[in-house]
């Protein structure tokens, strides 16, 4: 069987190695690269053949695991294989919790990732093995966060990064009213009462700069 593949990674020379990665691992499969989170949206809007997203965390625009969201939201039939330099437990537990179908770490031997995403696509889970479990709260926070909707998804990365609601209004293409109504319906839903509350819990699906740091990324 062929597969196409969207390879979205920032860094032309990981693009380039993940392409021959799927080359040798999956013979005849195709590749289509996207190096930013818009461009990925792009893709799969124009695209209804994709079998697969890899997925770099650190793209422009992915505001953390925020992307990762909107991915599977709006996408749910695609399944999301993070590829990663940061292979700590926490950082797989998360990707998973937020919806990612697979996780493999850059590291990893070619024909791991063939594997992976062979699995994925007949409908697996492939992760690393972690002794790091997952607590009520932190399954609590997914929950609530995967029940919004992606325009809703769109306002809480604004928030998160310390927009105005004129400022995501012009990003988004609507009137400011839409987004207050947006941010009362995340408040609710969220269980908070303040943008501040909401961006501390946004947080949580952000990749911090230390962590970024220690793995090189």
């Amino acid at each position: 069987m062929s597969y196409r593949i969207l390879i979205a990674d920032d860094h032309p020379l990981m693009r380039a190695a993940l392409c021959q990665a799927v080359a040798d691992s999956l013979p005849g499969a195709e590749t289509i690269q996207a190096s930013e989170f818009s461009g990925v949206e792009t893709v799969l809007a124009r695209d209804d053949g994709i079998d697969c997203v890899l997925l770099d965390l650190h793209m422009p625009g992915m505001n953390g695991l925020i992307g990762l969201v909107l991915l599977r939201n709006e996408h749910p039939a695609i399944p999301v294989i993070v590829v990663s330099a940061m292979e700590d437990a926490a950082t797989i537990r998360r990707a998973m919790q937020y919806g990612a179908s697979g996780f493999v770490p850059k590291s990893a031997p070619v024909d791991r990732l063939g594997a992976a995403i062979r699995a994925v696509i007949e409908g697996q889970i492939w992760q690393p093995d972690t002794d790091e479990a997952d607590t009520a709260e932190d399954v609590d926070v997914a929950d609530r966060i995967a029940g919004l909707t992606p325009q809703q998804l769109r306002v809480l990365a604004g928030i998160a990064e310390g927009k105005l609601n004129k400022q995501i209004a012009y990003e988004m293409g609507v009137v400011e009213t839409t987004v207050k109504a947006h941010v009362t319906v995340i408040l609710r839903r969220l269980g908070v009462v303040s943008r501040t509350q909401a961006a501390i819990l946004a947080g949580r699906l952000a990749l911090h700069a230390t962590e970024v740091e220690t793995a090189g990324s």
